[in-house]
């Protein structure tokens, strides 16, 4: 009952989900919306002593220069690589939007199960990125251009880096059987934790302080692998980094 009103808006609309254009528009806009609250932050940081107590690295500042780099680079790999898939995929497999919403709890579950494949994905991926030096030299290294984190560098890599874990990030609910609203919490919920992650802030409300036990590793976790780069490849959980033993919680 609680998620009939926003299912039935959105089956009102179903034109623009349908849309070849909307994968490529929702996937920028949201990405937009959530880094703008830390670009708001990063231009106050140099002149706030209270928001600049937060930044894990209180030395660095994000530059006009590094804003456009990151920008150009994210609308590239959207508007030359990624929106001709979408294309493809619109062609191939058009959106079924079935009447009835999935329960919350159902919904709940299917995103948290969604999020703990890509992490394990992602992990794996970016693990085997490192420890072979030519997958690093030749893909993955674009994302580590800067040391120090901020919001818009969370999109700023490669084409090869941006559709694997596009891919993942696409493929998990279809491959789970998820409700397509289920489908488009995990994208919003995926996009906003990718984005806390490289935000460069630790702030009192960020994601890994509401986790219990250490669980999840956020902003703080990740910018200590753009620091120390053999550590902490999980992007969101901490399990699979103890596992490896390749987990850092602090700087030396």
């Amino acid at each position: 009952m609680l998620l009939r009103p926003f299912w039935t808006f959105l089956r009102g609309h179903s034109y623009l989900l349908n849309s070849p254009f909307f994968p490529v528009v929702f996937s920028l806009s949201v990405y937009l919306s959530f880094c703008l609250p830390f670009l708001l932050l990063d231009s106050l940081s140099s002149r706030w002593a209270l928001v600049r107590r937060y930044k894990l690295q209180s030395q660095s500042s994000v530059s006009w220069a590094s804003m456009q780099s990151c920008l150009a680079l994210t609308f590239y790999n959207h508007l030359v690589f990624i929106f001709p898939l979408t294309v493809m995929h619109w062609y191939l497999r058009p959106a079924y939007l079935p009447e009835e919403p999935p329960a919350m709890p159902c919904l709940l579950a299917q995103v948290l199960v969604c999020l703990l494949l890509f992490d394990f994905q992602s992990f794996t991926w970016h693990l085997l990125h490192h420890k072979v030096p030519w997958l690093y030299r030749n893909f993955h290294k674009v994302h580590h251009t800067y040391t120090s984190t901020s919001a818009l560098t969370t999109e700023y890599s490669g084409v090869w880096e941006t559709l694997s874990l596009g891919l993942f990030a696409a493929a998990n609910p279809i491959m789970l059987g998820c409700h397509p609203l289920s489908e488009l919490a995990f994208f919003v919920v995926n996009i906003w934790l990718s984005v806390e992650d490289h935000c460069g802030y630790d702030l009192p409300w960020a994601t890994h302080r509401l986790v219990p036990l250490g669980l999840y590793g956020g902003a703080r976790h990740h910018d200590l692998h753009h620091l120390k780069s053999k550590y902490n490849f999980a992007p969101y959980f901490t399990h699979w980094d103890r596992l490896a033993g390749t987990l850092c919680t602090q700087q030396d």
